[in-house]
């Protein structure tokens, strides 16, 4: 800590030893056919918050494999059972999934059955958000000193619902209202030890980096305009220019509202944060981290598929339980080169940009952790389980 109270906040990963155990632990999770990934997981999360430096102390991650394959068991199970209700509420009021659609009434029906039961999906996906942070929280310390968040997954999920309406009805007029008033529900139920957190800042604050995005969006309705007008590639080109804007306006929205979020989030005892993130360094980290991980991962497809190329090609006539070992020696080589790809970037995209954003943040005020004591253990917390059944786990 300097003499101003500020502490630097670095990450200090190492491709070389990430690698390894990326690969390592993949591969064992193909050979356990995905059971592993689990304690994959939360190895790697234990070596990635290790890499975390606040001042000299570092992060540590505390959650295990077993509870986190638990709580997805679980999850598993609830998810099922309420997907089949769905089904059964929509089958009593006469809509039904058709497999295999004859007329174009089914295929209406099955249209409307699919896009009812994502919106059912919906707000457990919200859900599952609050509660993978809130278990993430939970087994993470500092100093030796518990994280923790609120038990309230419910009242995100029904902020979420009421925020992505008004999100979609403003045609995306309202996103930094959602970004801001999500992101201030759950930093104010954040804890670190007995001191907790705040989110200061206004909503309207995220507009400034919002601007790509609204100048896309209005491109995007002055294609609609020139379409109705009869101007189809006026209204083409201002489509193509209004995509390609809005999603580079994404990009530095969301590195520039993480800036804005983290420089007016506070704790009590008066430490703070400032981040200066920059969203033309993340692209380029995007951009060169695509690059690295095409040209080692096909090589890496090659050396994994030129063995079996060469056995399948040895052979002029397979018998059936040949063509059947072949097969399988060719999804297990598949499943191997996902595995090569994931490692991939996790370790040449998803480390160097999270690197970049935690480089950018400063600790200020960071006398106020001394005064921090520590909290009873979250046992109420589950394992993120619902997020992994939903696909939200993340590269982390």
């Amino acid at each position: 800590m300097d003499q101003t109270g500020e502490l630097r906040v670095s990450y200090r990963g190492d491709p070389a030893k990430l690698f390894p155990l990326a690969l390592g632990t993949g591969v064992l999770g193909v050979i356990t056919l995905g059971i592993y990934r689990f304690w994959a997981k939360a190895r790697i999360r234990r070596h990635v918050w290790g890499q975390v430096r606040v001042g000299d102390d570092a992060m540590e991650f505390t959650g295990t494999g077993l509870e986190m394959f638990l709580g997805f068991l679980m999850a598993v199970v609830a998810l099922a059972v309420y997907l089949a209700l769905v089904q059964l509420i929509l089958f009593a009021v006469g809509i039904r999934f058709v497999l295999d659609p004859q007329n174009q009434m089914e295929e209406v029906a099955q249209g409307i059955s699919i896009a009812l039961s994502f919106l059912a999906v919906l707000p457990l996906m919200l859900f599952a958000a609050y509660r993978a942070r809130r278990y993430k929280l939970a087994r993470t310390r500092l100093r030796g000193i518990r994280f923790a968040m609120e038990n309230a997954a419910g009242g995100y999920m029904l902020r979420g619902l009421f925020y992505l309406l008004l999100t979609v009805g403003s045609a995306g007029v309202l996103w930094p209202l959602m970004t801001y008033r999500l992101e201030a529900f759950m930093t104010e139920r954040t804890w670190y030890g007995s001191a907790r957190f705040r989110q200061g800042g206004r909503w309207t604050g995220l507009y400034g980096a919002y601007f790509h995005v609204l100048v896309g969006i209005g491109m995007l309705v002055l294609a609609v305009a020139a379409g109705v007008a009869g101007m189809e590639w006026q209204a083409g080109l201002l489509g193509a220019l209004g995509v390609i804007w809005g999603m580079i306006g994404l990009v530095i929205y969301r590195v520039r509202a993480f800036a804005y979020l983290m420089s007016h989030k506070e704790m009590d005892g008066g430490l703070g944060f400032r981040a200066v993130p920059r969203a033309g360094r993340v692209v380029w980290l995007y951009l060169k981290g695509v690059v690295i991980v095409g040209l080692l991962g096909g090589i890496g497809s090659a050396a994994i598929f030129a063995p079996l190329g060469s056995l399948m090609a040895g052979v002029e006539e397979p018998s059936a339980l040949l063509a059947f070992e072949f097969a399988v020696l060719g999804f297990l080589a598949y499943l191997l080169v996902l595995t090569v790809f994931g490692a991939l970037t996790l370790v040449f995209i998803n480390q160097p940009i999270l690197g970049h954003f935690v480089d950018s943040v400063t600790v200020t005020g960071a006398d106020a952790l001394d005064a921090v004591r520590q909290r009873a253990s979250d046992r109420g917390a589950d394992a993120e389980g619902l997020a992994d059944a939903l696909d939200m786990g993340g590269a982390f």
